[in-house]
């Protein structure tokens, strides 16, 4: 397929829908519930199906809210808004009652889809004064609700035998496709409009990417990072692309499970992911003795000579085989035995935890991306795997460094700009180039972020310090779950920590050591002087972290302010 050729995403849907040879080969699975399943044939029937309706409604360019739990419907819905030339606008279902209003005043969509009477219960209060909306849609009935909608279910049921006309999307490359919110970590969250083109732009490199990892027959892909994130919803296009099994993880909570029940080939997600199972597989390892104790970290010590680039003695080679079988394998079998790679992306990998996972024989991508770049700028490839380094730029756009160190963006990929705002528009977009923030530098063609414009911290004596690079080395100590750094200037650095749930019993004494074995490896002036602990988890439920699981700081903070300020006294 030459994605150069074609002009939107629902002709890369139809024209990878007119090759499958069994059309009645499942497409989409919900994992949750087996009978969830949709073939090529029911997924093209009810894309069209639910196309022919929304053009009854809506115009060009029109925006399309979708709330709704990562399933089928979901998938099929997004088809149906770009196959109307709609605008898809996917919102977090994690979002609270203001946020969805904000959303809707921003971008005044003609249609809401819902999934469910739970998602419709944080808008009926607000929906009742915007004479913008035109029409509801629902996954699942509503009981009990005065407003007229449309139940999806009922709608693709009552018209499965009616023939109607096969649409066609007239939108370029050029035309919005959909208006992403960002995670809002440092206010109110930025519509970001991301073209047809871009979209596709990041699939053709991701192809690159993945072309040496996929099954011939019929890859495999577990989803579960909310498709209202513009990491997962790209990567629904590269599902696309590749002709892909797509399986709807039922939660976070059972992922492991999950990828047993599926056997995925790749799975994508954020950061604290990955951190998790870092101090899980880690603690794990602890617990061993004996001989499976040996042979555990002789896996590891030459699992990390491997990823390091690091010469193997014959002897070395011959026992890493061995240990491949032995110990790599098992590991791999708790994942479902297929897993080819884990791609990391929405934030920075610890390279601690990328170090670790790729040398237990779990091998894991590190890519580099924003919301505005549709999202994905580089990653890096399976053969040569750098930890500190986000890979090669993907082929189409263009990065350079600015003289401050700025990472500058440029291609396809850049999104038109930010819905309704055009001042914030014109703050990172200028001649073409997006300023992304981030702080980096090039080694030999592949990417490294060494810091992030906004979250520095400056001391006194104007050195500058990410904040980031500390907490991540916090929360790979196994007692720590959260940590937050603060000191701008200010004379040294403090923390705010949240204990993991099996350690709520340490002693200051072991806090304060532990703490100060830290500080060894680090810089004097990035030494946590002080800190305090806090008794609530950051959550998503309380505001705290971005649905992608990033800590909201400003509002970390702005709630512990007190607490920070009394450790300088």
């Amino acid at each position: 397929m030459n994605l150069k050729q074609i002009n939107n995403l629902t002709e890369l849907f139809f024209d990878q829908f007119n090759k499958q040879v069994n059309k009645d080969k499942v497409l989409l699975s919900t994992l949750g519930d087996k009978k969830k399943n949709y073939s090529w044939q029911e997924a093209h029937d009810s894309i069209n199906l639910v196309s022919n309706e929304l053009r009854k409604v809506i115009s060009k360019g029109d925006r399309c809210l979708l709330i709704s739990e990562n399933r089928p419907e979901w998938f099929i819905t997004d088809l149906s808004i770009m196959l109307s030339d709609g605008i898809t606008v996917p919102a977090y279902t994690t979002y609270a009652e203001n946020d969805y209003n904000y959303i809707l005043n921003d971008c005044t969509p003609s249609i809401i889809f819902v999934s469910n009477i739970e998602q419709f219960n944080k808008l009926k209060n607000i929906i009742k004064d915007k004479k913008f909306i035109k029409k509801i849609f629902s996954f699942e009935k509503l009981p009990n609700i005065e407003i007229e909608y449309v139940n999806l279910e009922e709608l693709i049921q009552n018209n499965n035998k009616k023939k109607l006309p096969i649409l066609k999307s007239l939108a370029s490359r050029k035309d919005p496709s959909c208006i992403i919110y960002t995670s809002g970590t440092q206010g109110n969250p930025k519509g970001v409009i991301l073209s047809h083109g871009g979209i596709l732009n990041n699939c053709e490199g991701a192809i690159d990417i993945l072309k040496p990892l996929l099954s011939k027959e019929e890859p495999r892909f577990l989803t579960w990072l909310p498709l209202s994130h513009s990491y997962e919803h790209t990567v629904q296009f590269v599902q696309i692309t590749v002709a892909a099994r797509i399986f709807y993880a039922e939660s976070i909570d059972k992922l492991v499970k999950n990828m047993n029940d599926c056997s995925p080939e790749i799975m994508t997600a954020v950061p604290r992911f990955y951190q998790n199972l870092y101090q899980k597989i880690n603690s794990s390892f602890k617990k061993a003795t004996g001989l499976k104790k040996k042979l555990i970290f002789k896996m590891l010590e030459l699992g990390l000579k491997k990823i390091k680039k690091e010469n193997l003695t014959i002897f070395e080679k011959i026992l890493d085989s061995i240990l491949d079988k032995l110990v790599r394998k098992k590991i791999k079998s708790q994942f479902g035995g297929s897993l080819k790679t884990f791609v990391s992306g929405g934030g920075a990998l610890d390279k601690d935890v990328g170090y670790f996972l790729n040398a237990i024989g779990l091998p894991t991508l590190q890519g580099y991306g924003l919301t505005e770049t549709s999202p994905v700028v580089s990653c890096n490839p399976i053969n040569d795997i750098r930890i500190d380094t986000v890979g090669p730029p993907f082929k189409g756009n263009l990065v350079k460094i600015a003289e401050d160190g700025e990472i500058l963006v440029k291609g396809e990929n850049v999104m038109l700009g930010y819905w309704n705002n055009k001042a914030e528009t014109e703050k990172v977009l200028k001649d073409g180039w997006l300023h992304t923030g981030d702080i980096g530098v090039f080694e030999e063609n592949f990417l490294k972020i060494t810091d992030r414009k906004k979250d520095i911290l400056i001391t006194p004596g104007g050195d500058n310090i990410s904040p980031l690079k500390i907490e991540n080395e916090l929360v790979n100590l196994e007692f720590i779950d959260q940590a937050v750094v603060y000191g701008d200037n200010k004379p040294y650095l403090v923390a705010l920590l949240v204990l993991n749930d099996e350690f709520l019993n340490i002693t200051t004494e072991e806090l304060n050591n532990a703490i100060n074995n830290l500080n060894n490896n680090l810089s004097k002036i990035e030494n946590i002087k002080k800190f305090f602990l806090i008794n609530e988890k950051f959550s998503i439920e309380n505001g705290m972290l971005t649905p992608t699981l990033k800590l909201k700081r400003y509002k970390i903070i702005n709630k512990y302010k007190n607490n920070f300020e009394n450790l300088y006294n």
